[in-house]
């Protein structure tokens, strides 16, 4: 049949000078292949046969093809080497489909017209084609969110128009590729504003050749990679920065000047192996974010510029090796909100003055040599001296000798007005009160210059400007559930409700996509560098409300039989779990919740399987641990684990919100908690030394978690469940803890959702 197909194709383009009206016959006949290509293509597709006139998401100038807008449209299939016909097009979006799958054909190179290629949030793997290199007239590349390897190509630097390069979020490899004199290189860029490079697997130092002052970089994201070596000197000499993560590497050495940056707003040198003194920041008057923790730099006395920098709002300089008194005059910048300096050797009496900055909230001097502290003006928010000598001499109040949460209220659009309004499941009420299908997905801040979730006036006028530029109703943005995550990234629920009926049309969809993706939605300055990655969109179909309807009867006539055929004949105690507050869901729930399962939103793994972030239509989110092939339990031990966990209540443990057990699958869904609890107390009793004369011995570690336990009690309705719990996975069949393998484990170093469950012991007993 293929050669009946192709015989077709090449007989309808052969014809097209008489059939299609306004189509030049080339590029029509690409878009029908393109159409036979893919599934889920626009209802207007093919209904036609003049492309230019009616296909949804089709432009075009004088008979030829010029934009391709696709986004969020569902797509399921590969871009094929058809696309390279369409020599007029100057854009090309493709974001937000996650079923595009497959290598970007390195026919991609003949669209010489071609301006702005938006693959964001696709699942394209395979090398980026050195091909890209030959469209002298591209201006926007944004690769990132997908599963792209192999190195950065070379041929990248022949761009000189470019304007933005984002190829974040992939599995790139190997180093950054500099000019020579036969070969281009990214150094040749002196016209792109952005670097976008993070949560890769680059390598190799970062060349010296890479950065000059002929450049106007002003994002360099170069966090969550693997480089090694020194931090190039010629990084100063680009004055037009704003953003400079280079953390979560492997980087050695100094840090070199960096006095003449003066417009970087953030300075992210976290998580490295940087040596000798701490850097000198003096000259770095518009700093707002500072994170130089956790390197190995030279033991120093509090740098001058501590008392300096009037416009920091967060000061993180943890493991900094500082030894001194705090300057009084940091706490009251006008802006800080946060001051973290735990496990440094910062001595004398604390003292916060009498004019404490009002949006300071919290001070993190944990392990530490204070010996006193004077508030000064009453300070009411969070002050943690834990494993200080004024602690030990108990001379200060006991609530900052303890771990302390921080408040939890995070800003979310408030729908008060609604009252008890409730909409079905698949719906979500907007903040007019109407329910409708929002446009919705995850907004992700790179850089954020504050950490204050609570203030309403900051995310109000997000939103503001979310109406406004995407150019829909006010009062139909809805900003939910926003927290800083392992990154240091800010993550915050997005949805876009239609301004009348209930859907948005694909032409909105097409639109409001491609302005999320293309950055025509530009936040207020303080957010920093964003992308957007949208969930799949319910367009309405003929025939399909009522499918859907139908559908959801028959799941939940189903809601107690996935067991059913695991039960004994005549014993039903063997069929459906007894849950305790927890319900099923199924795997298209928890498909669609997690983004078809990206890597975006994967949190942990291990030998069980792995965990991801999810977000239910209710704007909980959860945690879903999905069970790899081979690690899967039988029905009936699976359903007794669920019973078991769904009774277990314990501020400590995370709760169980629900389960699926459909399509060969099995999850467990849990409650979403990005602070630690149970294992963070212990810390606090015991922030785990190295010499084992100082740490405590075992049996002193269990009665102090039993004492925990008792004095929290716990809440279970069988004896079972309540052993279960405080066996902590040595008894056969107890709970484990949902976010980590079964016990045991080798160590308790990942900070990767480490809770009670996750404590293990070394079989070897250390004497005290």
């Amino acid at each position: 049949m293929d050669w009946l197909i192709r015989l077709l194709l090449l007989l309808s383009i052969a014809g097209l000078h008489t059939v299609y009206c306004d189509t030049n016959g080339q590029d029509a006949g690409a878009l029908l292949s393109l159409m036979n290509e893919w599934q889920n293509t626009p209802p207007s597709w093919g209904k036609s046969n003049d492309p230019c006139d009616t296909w949804e998401g089709v432009r075009c100038s004088n008979s030829r093809v010029t934009s391709l807008k696709l986004s969020t449209m569902g797509l399921k299939g590969t871009l094929n080497g058809d696309i390279g016909q369409l020599t007029a097009l100057q854009s090309l979006d493709l974001s937000y489909n996650p079923n595009i799958t497959g290598p970007l054909t390195p026919t991609i190179g003949n669209l010489k017209q071609l301006t702005i290629l938006i693959l964001m949030g696709c699942s394209f793997s395979g090398n980026i084609p050195k091909e890209l290199g030959n469209i002298p007239k591209l201006y926007y590349i944004a690769l990132n969110s997908n599963k792209f390897t192999g190195s950065i190509p070379a041929s990248l630097g022949s761009l000189s128009q470019l304007y933005w390069l984002d190829l974040a979020d992939n599995q790139l490899s190997g180093t950054l590729p500099v000019s020579t004199g036969s070969s281009p290189g990214l150094d040749m860029l002196i016209n792109t504003k952005h670097f976008h490079f993070n949560k890769n697997q680059l390598s190799g130092s970062i060349p010296e050749q890479l950065f000059n002052s002929s450049m106007t970089l002003i994002h360099v994201l170069f966090d969550n990679n693997r480089f090694t070596g020194n931090i190039p000197e010629s990084l100063g000499s680009v004055q037009t920065l704003e953003v400079l993560r280079l953390d979560k590497n492997v980087l050695t050495g100094s840090v070199p000047s960096l006095k003449n940056l003066t417009s970087v707003n953030e300075l992210n040198l976290a998580n490295n192996q940087l040596s000798g003194p701490l850097p000198d920041l003096s000259g770095m008057s518009a700093l707002n974010y500072v994170d130089l923790s956790n390197n190995i730099f030279a033991p120093s006395l509090v740098p001058k510029w501590m008392s300096q920098l009037q416009t920091l709002t967060v000061l993180a300089i943890e493991a900094g090796g500082i030894e001194g008194q705090l300057p009084t005059q940091l706490f009251s910048f006008p802006q800080l909100q946060q001051v973290l300096l735990k496990d440094n050797n910062l001595s004398g009496s604390l003292n916060l003055g009498n004019n404490i900055s009002p949006p300071l909230q919290l001070i993190d001097l944990q392990n530490n040599n204070i010996t006193g502290v004077s508030l000064g003006s009453a300070y009411l928010n969070t002050l943690i001296l834990v494993g200080n000598p004024a602690c030990s001499s108990r001379i200060v109040n006991d609530n900052y000798c303890r771990l302390q949460q921080q408040p939890t209220k995070a800003y979310s659009t408030s729908l008060a007005s609604c009252g008890s309004r409730s909409c079905p499941t698949d719906q979500s009420l907007s903040p007019q009160c109407n329910c409708a299908y929002p446009y919705q997905g995850q907004l992700v801040f790179r850089a954020p210059f504050f950490r204050d979730l609570t203030n309403s006036t900051t995310f109000q006028s997000l939103e503001t400007k979310l109406w406004q530029k995407l150019s829909i109703a006010p009062g139909t943005v809805s900003l939910q559930s926003p927290y800083f995550d392992n990154d240091n990234y800010l993550e915050v629920q997005l949805q876009l409700f239609p301004t009348s009926g209930q859907y948005f049309n694909r032409s909105e969809i097409q639109r409001i996509g491609f302005d999320l993706s293309n950055q025509t939605f530009n936040p207020p300055h303080i957010f920093g560098p964003y992308f957007f990655i949208a969930s799949p969109y319910p367009f309405p179909g003929v025939g399909i409300y009522a499918f859907q309807q139908k559908k959801r009867a028959e799941r939940a006539m189903e809601l107690s039989k996935p067991f059913a055929s695991w039960a004994p004949s005549g014993n039903d105690t063997d069929g459906a779990p007894q849950l305790k507050g927890a319900r099923w869901f199924s795997y298209d729930d928890l498909k669609k919740s997690t983004n078809n399962f990206s890597n975006y939103n994967e949190i942990g793994s291990g030998g069980y399987g792995k965990v991801y972030r999810g977000i239910l239509p209710t704007g909980q989110i959860v945690a879903i641990k999905r069970a790899q092939q081979g690690s899967m339990q039988g029905g009936r031990e699976f359903k007794t684990e669920i019973e078991l966990l769904s009774r277990v209540h314990h501020k400590n443990l995370v709760g169980l919100v629900g389960f699926c057990f459909e399509q060969g699958e099995q999850m467990l869904v849990y409650e979403f908690v990005p602070n630690g609890t149970l294992r963070d107390s212990l810390k606090g009793k015991f922030c785990v030394e190295e010499s084992a004369a100082d740490r405590p011995t075992m049996s002193e570690l269990v009665k102090e978690i039993e004492t925990i336990l008792q004095n929290d009690g716990i809440n279970t309705n069988t004896t079972s469940a309540s052993s279960s719990a405080t066996d902590f996975g040595i008894t056969k069949g107890a709970p484990r803890h949902p976010y980590n393998d079964p016990l045991p484990k080798k160590d308790i170093s990942s900070n990767a959702f480490e809770y009670s469950g996750g404590i293990s012991f070394s079989a070897k007993v250390e004497p005290k």
